[in-house]
């Protein structure tokens, strides 16, 4: 993995040297992976990926990584007869399974709020749409014209608040949404590199790396990058089994655990 990123810096360095000066253009921005596969053995422990890149010209650099949308319910439990119950839900469309933002500086210092709205930068700007509820659902008013009812109900706009904070936070907990801003390292004016941190319990799929490069309030420069994190080997192979066959692994499993037992239970009879 070293090697192959001291490989990219070279060529992107050279790339820079012989390109020729000017005003900001379109493709200020160049970057790359230093693996563009993450593989789930067994024995997985997390993994990490270097991404590096190079600027023409000036700017700060974010760097955004999103794993597949999902669907996503949040429940709350409160206290009903001393008993610890579920007794509200919210399910939200749409969920990114992993997000982690790095930046060169702090973003509110050069990214203004409509910016990061556009480009979903920061999880405070992160669109998390609750599914239509009966709470949730679009009334008609006198006109004829849908709004949502949470115009109406101010106490229903306070719960899906709540709900989506309790998202965030469950989600930083298990180390899918990154609690503190990464750090994009510049070395020189113009090569930059940053490290993504990918916990055990990374979730397998089709990610995006977007890398943005700003300067005076305006994205100069843009790229995205596909990342694959997948189930490899016989890990992977009882993963999909499972999943295609699910009443047959059903059955061998538990015949594999009945077989067990009483393979335990002779072993002891004879000791």
């Amino acid at each position: 993995m070293i090697r192959r990123a001291v490989a990219g810096f070279f060529v992107l360095a050279m790339a820079l040297v012989v390109a020729p000066s000017g005003p900001l253009r379109a493709d200020t921005l160049v970057a790359d992976l230093s693996s563009h596969l993450i593989a789930i053995t067994t024995g997985f422990h997390g993994d990490e990926v270097l991404l590096f890149g190079a600027t023409d010209g000036d700017g700060d650099v974010i760097v955004i990584v999103r794993g597949p949308d999902r669907d996503l319910t949040v429940r709350r439990k409160d206290r009903i007869a001393g008993l610890w119950i579920n007794n509200d839900e919210i399910d939200f469309d749409d969920v990114p399974s992993f997000y982690h933002v790095a930046s060169s500086r702090p973003i509110e210092e050069f990214a203004p709020p409509a910016l990061r709205s556009r480009h979903e930068i920061g999880v405070d700007y992160l669109e998390l749409s609750p599914a239509t509820t009966a709470t949730t659902a679009a009334i008609t008013d006198v006109d004829g014209e849908a709004v949502p009812a949470a115009i109406y109900d101010p106490l229903a706009e306070a719960r899906e608040k709540s709900f989506r904070l309790a998202l965030l936070r469950n989600e930083e907990r298990a180390g899918l949404y990154g609690a503190t801003m990464g750090k994009v390292n510049f070395l020189g004016d113009r090569l930059f590199r940053t490290r993504v941190d990918f916990p055990a319990n990374v979730p397998t799929g089709t990610y995006t790396v977007e890398v943005f490069q700003i300067f005076e309030g305006k994205v100069v420069g843009a790229q995205t990058t596909p990342l694959i994190v997948s189930k490899v080997g016989l890990g992977a192979e009882i993963y999909d089994f499972a999943h295609s066959n699910a009443a047959l692994y059903g059955i061998f499993s538990v015949m594999l655990a009945l077989f067990a037992g009483w393979l335990a239970a002779v072993a002891f009879r004879r000791s």
